[in-house]
């Protein structure tokens, strides 16, 4: 059955779901959707839907319902994991993980990226394209302010993150000794911070940079 898989590489959203496909031997097809023109997806989806990631699976093609919904990660989880990234022992605290990275955590690291992403799309209306879209969604001048107060932002974001680092220097994966979701979705979100080395983890935050190489090579054991 083809897969096929839209996405934005950087995304920290598509960042996981491309991983969790990788963890679990998925062939498919990625393409690229151009951020300032979403027209394929909303004929895919027969307009219901614009954003990525959005996943075809064969004739079936999955997207969120919802501004925070992870249904795109569920029917992954579902249909080649077994329910393992999602397990119900620590649904409630992995719920909270999810929240707290959706909403605190990449509330930080997407300015952290976005100033340095958005100068480097070449095309000037592609790009004026972009800022306008985040301009609608966060205010005129939201780009150069972010540029502005970069150094802030990361403290903000390591003060966040110490309870992740915390937390592995004692353990393999957040919930033990085998992902969930809230891993690969961490992933994603340190993913989109520090892609193409636009941003690095520091020096304190080892026992995170070791669960990422380790989350990077993990995949899973085919009963």
């Amino acid at each position: 059955m083809k897969t096929i898989f839209f996405e934005l590489k950087h995304s920290p959203f598509c960042i996981p779901i491309a991983q969790m496909l990788l963890a679990a031997g998925v062939d498919l097809e990625s393409r690229e959707v151009p951020n300032w023109d979403r027209g394929e997806l909303l004929r895919l989806t027969k307009g219901a839907y614009y954003a990525v990631p959005v996943l075809q699976h064969g004739k079936r093609v999955i997207f969120e319902s919802g501004t925070d919904t992870q249904d795109v990660a569920h029917y992954v989880d579902d249909t080649w994991f077994g329910g393992q990234l999602f397990p119900e022992a620590v649904e409630a605290a992995h719920a909270c993980t999810i929240e707290f990275l959706e909403n605190e955590v990449e509330a930080r690291t997407f300015k952290l990226a976005d100033i340095h992403w958005i100068p480097k799309v070449k095309d000037l209306v592609h790009r004026g394209m972009i800022i306008r879209h985040k301009e609608r969604k966060f205010g005129r001048g939201c780009v150069d302010a972010w540029r502005r107060d970069a150094k802030k932002i990361r403290t903000e974001l390591d003060q966040l993150l110490v309870r992740f680092e915390t937390t592995l220097r004692h353990q393999r994966f957040l919930f033990g000794d085998a992902p969930v979701y809230a891993d690969f979705l961490l992933f994603g979100v340190l993913g989109n911070l520090t892609f193409q080395r636009w941003n690095r983890l520091s020096a304190k935050q080892r026992a995170m940079a070791a669960w990422r190489d380790r989350l990077e090579r993990w995949r899973l054991e085919r009963v």
